[in-house]
């Protein structure tokens, strides 16, 4: 749990480093050229800039140890954090791009001088493909210990802050492309058109991302299961033991970024004795604990097969 907290707050670090630098070189170049795209971008790069510093709070807050008042770890916090950087990016970068956009597309002027537009749209693109690499590269790392494709860890991992990260990349490198598609139509049309549309084009992308965030967050935060192969890995190690005869009930939630709580009643074999049960239930802890990664908590209760919760 240490090493993946400290991977996802490297990677939440050079994101922030690389979005308060383009933010700055974007409203430059905005106020130069006079580009809503440009402006856009750089209210975008800015909202950016706020999610990584919530999302610097997710990963050191998720981070603390349990406590007495805490027993289960302060790993939802994380989540509650990861949520108000998605907001921020709803509100902050969704909302100005959208009606910005709005307004040069009904009262947008001439631009002038785009050059320098141009020129920070491209470092800006080098910029962001250095933090998305480094995100991707820890989303690689984190497939491969769980023999996942990335793409399949993306729409389950619980690291909130790797999959803000990833996200809100992907969603700059598009939205720099978009704004300099806007800029060279508006140069080559003369018309505030292309600009504008441009500027409503990257808000309605921030807002598909700041929707699927929250979306995410929420889902955990009020207590969503672990993915449907950890559970099914669980089932099998549960089942593997030789003094279980059914596993009556699953139950699982993950209480933390990579930290599952686990909870099943179990129905042993009539001949295992209590001293049995209780062997049983610290080898299947421990079992659990050394095949399945993030595995935070074991309850198991012994139940025979008849009383399965309604």
């Amino acid at each position: 749990m240490a090493e993946k907290s400290g991977e996802s707050l490297g990677t939440v670090l050079v994101a922030g480093a690389a979005n308060l630098a383009i933010a700055l070189a974007k409203l430059a170049a905005g106020l130069i050229s006079g580009s809503a795209a440009m402006l856009s971008e750089a209210a975008h790069s800015a909202a950016d800039t706020v999610t990584e510093l919530l999302l610097l709070v997710s990963v050191r807050r998720a981070g603390r140890p349990a406590d007495r008042r805490h027993p289960f770890g302060h790993g939802k916090a994380g989540f509650f954090w990861a949520m108000m950087a998605a907001v921020a990016t709803l509100v902050g970068g969704a909302g100005f791009a959208i009606t910005h956009g709005v307004h040069e597309i009904g009262h947008g002027e001439r631009l002038s001088n785009l050059t320098p537009a141009y020129i920070v749209l491209a470092v800006s693109f080098v910029l962001e493909a250095i933090s998305f690499r480094k995100a991707y590269t820890q989303l690689q790392g984190q497939a491969m210990r769980r023999r996942l494709s990335p793409v399949q860890l993306v729409r389950v991992t619980s690291d909130t802050a790797l999959k803000a990260v990833l996200f809100e990349d992907a969603a700059a490198l598009l939205g720099l492309v978009i704004a300099a598609c806007g800029l060279a139509g508006s140069q080559l049309s003369g018309s505030a058109l292309w600009d504008g549309a441009a500027s409503v084009v990257i808000g309605l992308l921030l807002l598909g991302v700041a929707i699927t965030l929250i979306r995410s967050n929420l889902s955990l935060l009020i207590g969503q299961a672990a993915p449907q192969h950890v559970e099914t890995a669980i089932r099998a190690v549960l089942a593997a033991q030789p003094e279980v005869e059914e596993v009556v009930e699953l139950l699982t939630m993950m209480i933390g970024p990579g930290q599952i709580l686990v909870g099943a009643k179990i129905d042993f074999r009539d001949e295992a004795s209590a001293a049995g049960v209780e062997r049983a239930c610290d080898e299947v802890d421990r079992r659990l604990r050394a095949h399945i990664p993030g595995i935070a908590q074991v309850f198991l209760d012994p139940t025979p097969t008849g009383h399965r919760r309604t």
